[in-house]
């Protein structure tokens, strides 16, 4: 018989040669990229003299190689074009169901930082792994563990990000330290107004007014401490739990006055100095959270003249009487300055003189910099500064004469404190922000201390015209990059965090001398007439250095807090203050006789 198919025969009786529709997944693009993912978030600490933004690259970098993973997806992976849709599809499913069921606190920028790129690393590993099945049950394997990745973060929550940009994370389940705060003080009998009796007379003059202290440059005068920490310890007198701020203490005889998240409220409390007892506290509806900063008030208030002015995160400026805490005016700078609450917050402490309480609101125009007159609140002037300033209003005498001054982002500014009048304008513009303070050194030089990329410069000042003063540039130096954490000067040297490791450069010329103390980033206090210096890692540590250009000395290192420190420390008399967003401690210092 013939082989020949017969006419009569159906052909759906011949099985159909047909190749797999499915192809092996090209899969070693993404074993390239994954491990570029996560070396993206430790290039800023093997970069050296990086840019100011090179944080950007830890925090975003990620996710834009998760950008580029899925374009692999999408263009270079062989998959069939229908995976190809669905995979997007089900990443985007996945991220969308994260962001329904997550902590608020992982929503916004978390979600670009952590939790996108998270869902994308488990597609892909899914891919990777069954990228040689042909079938599209590989593409719905991916997708499941898309939603896995995404899913986990649903579980997180974060109080912000820690100096190094790596995020502070934790079980949304657990109870936060401002939870507890907040039971603590439910719980707690209110004690009869009549036993509260404070010297309104302190609050005349104050011994630490405000932030970083009389002069703003973060320098304890008046007492000589021992350095043998050894034989005399500090001596813990009182620790209590405090709400969520990054604020420091300003002090007036026996009290403290510091500001506190504490709820929907932001707070601004008086303590006793000697037992740490809550003495006075005034409350206004007002909740700041930024996923990279965190939660609650940034900057400290200020005493004067028997009152308390404080500065709000989200823009509520306030005085209020030194001894009870009543309210006598509230001002809202973000109808003031036309503009809303910056990146991380309305940050300026109060700056109070002659009658003035002066802010930096970084508003446009002439709205940058706003002085209101501290009897009614009424504003006595305005003046053009930078945009992106996280730093303080304060005073500068330079050549026998006296101004105000700020650092912002594109560099030095100086005014006549009442009019407002610009003396200086000294440009020197960071990509990025300043949360920095000023220096001057010996009455005719102007110190800016600048984070990654620029570095701090010393800067010549002389008069210019009838009422001016300019500016020219003596050195910069890239062996000094302080982020948020501010300068001391002390005979002829300069000590400080250059980015994350504790360092000393020479004032005459720039030059390091030595760089060692791997403390972070945290704060550090001039105890100047000691030659002592008082450091407070970012992870609570309490270190005790010896002010010394040769080499870093340490002399003693103890544990103090928990959880990020990024406040100032304050010393007064022979007391030690310190608070994080969780805790207050007071330390006496043992000081020579």
């Amino acid at each position: 018989m013939s082989d020949a198919v017969s006419p009569y025969t159906s052909t759906t009786d011949i099985p159909l040669m047909e190749p797999n529709r499915f192809r092996p997944l090209r899969i070693w693009i993404p074993i390239l990229l994954l491990p570029l993912m996560g070396l993206m978030r430790f290039i800023p600490d093997l970069v050296p003299n990086a840019p100011s933004n090179i944080w950007m690259v830890s925090a975003f970098g990620p996710f834009l190689v998760g950008v580029v993973v899925v374009l692999w997806w999408l263009l270079f992976s062989r998959a069939r074009w229908y995976e190809r849709i669905l995979g997007v599809v089900g990443i985007v499913a996945a991220i969308i169901a994260e962001q329904l069921l997550c902590h608020y606190s992982m929503r916004g920028p978390l979600m670009i930082v952590m939790t996108i790129p998270m869902a994308i690393v488990a597609f892909a590993i899914g891919a990777i792994l069954f990228g040689r099945r042909l079938s599209i049950r590989r593409t719905w394997i991916a997708i499941a563990l898309a939603f896995l990745g995404a899913g986990f973060s649903s579980l997180l929550k974060t109080d912000g990000v820690w100096g190094n940009f790596s995020f502070g994370i934790d079980w949304r389940w657990n109870e936060t330290s401002e939870e507890k705060l907040l039971a603590k003080l439910k719980s707690k009998e209110p004690e009869p107004a009549g036993d509260v009796a404070i010297e309104s007379v302190s609050f005349k003059s104050p011994e630490w007014p405000g932030f970083r202290g009389p002069d703003s440059n973060g320098v304890q005068h008046g007492k000589t401490f021992r350095s043998d920490w050894t034989a005399n310890p500090p001596k813990e007198l009182w620790r209590i739990p405090v709400g969520p701020a990054w604020s420091s203490f300003a002090v007036a005889g026996n009290y403290l006055i510091t500001q506190e998240q504490r709820g929907d409220q932001e707070s601004v409390v008086c303590y006793d100095a000697n037992t740490g007892k809550q003495l006075w506290e005034h409350s206004m509806a007002s909740r700041f959270f930024e996923a990279l900063g965190g939660l609650g008030p940034r900057a400290t208030p200020t005493i004067a003249d028997g009152f308390v002015f404080a500065q709000g995160a989200e823009g509520w400026l306030i005085k209020l009487n030194a001894s009870n805490g009543e309210l006598v005016w509230k001002i809202d700078l973000r109808k003031e300055a036309d503009r809303e609450p910056p990146m991380w917050g309305f940050s300026a402490s109060p700056f109070v003189h002659n009658g003035l309480v002066v802010v930096h609101a970084g508003g446009k125009g002439d709205k940058g910099v706003l002085a209101f007159k501290t009897d009614d609140g009424s504003l006595a002037w305005s003046a053009p500064a930078g945009e992106m300033s996280y730093g303080s209003v304060q005073l500068a005498k330079v050549l026998g004469k006296t101004y105000l001054a700020l650092l912002s982002d594109t560099g030095a500014h100086f005014w006549e404190p009442e009019t407002g009048k610009s003396v200086l304008e000294y440009e020197w513009k960071h990509q990025g922000y300043r949360a920095l303070q000023p220096q001057i050194v010996n009455g005719d030089k102007l110190l800016i201390p600048t984070g990654m990329g620029s570095g701090t410069r010393l800067v010549q000042l002389s008069e210019s015209g009838l009422s001016g003063l300019k500016g020219e540039e003596l050195w910069t130096s890239l062996e000094m990059k302080p982020d948020f954490n501010d300068l001391l000067v002390h005979d002829g040297y300069v000590y400080g965090f250059d980015n994350a490791i504790f360092a000393c450069i020479d004032l005459e010329d720039g030059k390091r001398k030595w760089k060692g103390g791997r403390y972070e980033k945290g704060q550090a206090l001039l105890l100047e007439d000691s030659g002592l210096i008082v450091v407070v890692s970012e992870r609570g540590e309490l270190v005790l250095l010896r002010a010394n250009p040769n080499k870093l000395e340490e002399l003693a290192k103890i544990p103090s807090m928990d959880g990020k420190t990024w406040n100032h420390p304050v010393v007064v008399g022979d007391r030690l203050f310190l608070r994080n967003a969780e805790e207050a401690v007071c330390y006496q210092l043992s000081s020579e006789p």
